[in-house]
């Protein structure tokens, strides 16, 4: 590669692409990046003439009078009006979106399954995303869905955004690189990467097959969740959300667009990369995150806290205090309450809980919830540890203990989950999951201060 400008840790190739190699640290940060020297206006947004014949361009992720509005400026070589023709409709027939309710399919129920396994087949980010279940309504932008990725093969001059949604990627196995407008994000597992709806990127492989999963918001955008009493420090720390730097290309080849709106597809063909914004300032954008760098707090003395006190992102609903998505993340931490069942304990609530393993073992499941697993307890529906896990913690001589050498998440929202039918029929269910309950004992007999 001839390599023409190095500036601002680009380097831009004679084929007109650029390499990004760096990141800004910052959640919600109004940031500005060029990848062009002088590309970016100074003291203001849209002047009369942009430099190097560059067009203004806003993006905005708010309507124009919320407080505070998200919106970045991007300048890029064509507007994105360039970026759009006549319209076909087609058909991808895995990835489902809210209402979606299958008159065949229970999804009353405690469910888990085994890793979707990888396929044979040549898959990319659109044909080998699969949904798991659905919430809310994709129409009145409430609710979210639930996705496993199976990718293969990188998109080659195929692009693609969401009007419905931003993306919360979870990579499993794999490593992806996802190219957008605004920059460049390599993601690999115990990363996750957030892509605002409207963003335009394409996704490569780095190293495939590669499998994860995405929790797709219909809703408000997500936000650091509040802290309450316990202040400024832990949990996820905005500095270690990192926004990639401005990176284009200039490149003229006949490329595809495909556009998710109102939970249909559709495809535009045009005459070159859409992917040519030069430069950008604003707090709209995508970012990636090291799950390592979230600081878990917890119960020091007695009782488990409930699981909201390891949310990394939320997204509110209208109802506060009542999410429309929590990212909830499990992760390595010492356990230490004195006298305290330290698993999770039996419950049910109001909140519909899809979880999944990343690595390792999880505390309340020794057995069967495996990397790269999923299991789904919907809202009002009893679950909590099996008969191992139970008389485990019940009976331990309990000192300080380190959780180790485990990671897994959970998307859980306000509203029920509904199965898809590649979800019942198609993904590795285990029909006896509902079974791990099953040998768990009568302790009851009268008897006074009986444990």
């Amino acid at each position: 590669m001839n390599v023409l400008v190095e500036h601002s840790g680009l380097t831009v190739a004679e084929d007109g692409n650029t390499i990004s190699k760096g990141y800004m640290p910052g959640w919600a940060n109004d940031f500005e990046t060029e990848a062009l020297p002088g590309a970016l206006p100074q003291g203001m947004n849209s002047p009369q003439r942009c430099n190097y014949g560059l067009y203004g361009e806003q993006l905005s992720g708010t309507a124009f009078t919320a407080n505070p509005p998200e919106r970045t400026w991007c300048y890029r070589i064509r507007p994105s009006v360039k970026h759009s023709h006549r319209y076909e409709k087609i058909d991808l027939p895995y990835w489902k979106s809210a209402p979606c309710i299958d008159p065949d399919v229970i999804s009353l129920g405690q469910y888990r399954w085994d890793p979707v396994p990888h396929s044979d087949t040549s898959l990319t980010w659109l044909t080998g995303m699969r949904t798991m279940t659905t919430a809310g309504d994709v129409n009145t932008q409430v609710g979210m869905a639930s996705h496993v990725y199976l990718v293969t093969d990188s998109m080659v001059d195929d692009y693609f955004f969401s009007a419905d949604s931003e993306l919360l990627v979870v990579p499993q196995d794999g490593c992806l690189r996802f190219v957008t407008e605004l920059g460049i994000i390599d993601l690999e597992p115990q990363e996750i990467a957030i892509l605002p709806r409207g963003l335009l990127y394409r996704v490569e492989v780095l190293e495939g097959p590669a499998r994860g999963f995405v929790c797709e918001n219909y809703g408000q955008k997500f936000e650091l969740p509040g802290r309450g009493p316990i202040g400024a420090n832990c949990m996820a720390n905005p500095r270690d959300f990192k926004a990639p730097v401005a990176a284009f290309e200039d490149r003229e080849v006949p490329s595809t667009v495909t556009i998710k709106w109102c939970g249909q597809f559709h495809v535009t063909q045009i005459g070159h990369s859409p992917l040519d914004v030069v430069a950008w300032h604003g707090n709209y954008a995508p970012y990636k995150y090291d799950l390592g760098t979230y600081c878990p707090v917890g119960a020091i003395l007695f009782d488990h806290p409930d699981p909201s006190i390891f949310t990394v992102l939320t997204a509110p609903s209208g109802q506060p205090g009542t999410a429309n998505i929590d990212f909830v993340l499990f992760r390595e931490r010492w356990m230490v309450a004195e006298d305290t069942f330290r698993p999770p304990w039996y419950h049910k609530n109001i909140m519909s809980e899809l979880m999944g393993n990343i690595y390792g073992q999880y505390d309340a499941k020794p057995q069967g919830f495996v990397p790269g697993g999923m299991s789904l307890h919907n809202m009002m529906i009893p679950h909590g540890p099996d008969r191992e896990a139970f008389e485990k913690a019940s009976n331990a001589n309990l000192g300080p203990d380190k959780l180790d050498h485990t990671m897994s998440f959970m998307f859980e929202t306000r509203f029920p989950q509904h199965l898809t039918a590649f979800a019942a029929t198609e993904a590795p269910l285990q029909d006896d999951y509902i079974d791990c309950w099953a040998d768990i004992e009568k302790k009851f007999d009268g008897t006074p201060g009986k444990k």
